[in-house]
């Protein structure tokens, strides 16, 4: 596991601007279709539910954050994930959020009295 300690200012700032990208709900459909495989830019828009003229301008924000990638085959261009990274990042937050909640006071019993 990567250890977070090695994070530096600049580290900071580019995970804040990928999670920045990925706050938008329309960019964020776009990442969670293209988690399925590669996809031409006209199918991710509809599986996204966007025109293809505003999912192509969320697809270059997408790719110049490296979050995904472009892959051409003949005149059409596909788009992925970037990598294996951010397909797993996606499935790991999803999977917190469709969790059971638990109390915050569930955790305050397992914590030490702070003095």
């Amino acid at each position: 596991m990567f250890d977070m300690n090695h994070l530096n200012s600049s580290h900071i700032h580019q995970l804040a601007d990928m999670f920045r990208l990925l706050g938008d709900p329309s960019r964020l459909r776009l990442v969670v279709a293209l988690c399925g495989g590669a996809l031409p830019a006209t199918a991710a828009a509809e599986a996204a539910g966007l025109s293809p003229q505003l999912a192509s301008h969320h697809l270059r924000l997408l790719k110049a954050a490296r979050l995904v990638r472009g892959i051409r085959r003949g005149r059409q261009i596909y788009y992925d994930v970037a990598d294996d990274h951010v397909r797993h990042m996606l499935a790991d937050m999803a999977e917190h959020v469709a969790e059971p909640h638990r109390e915050d006071s569930a955790l305050d019993d397992h914590l030490e009295p702070t003095a």
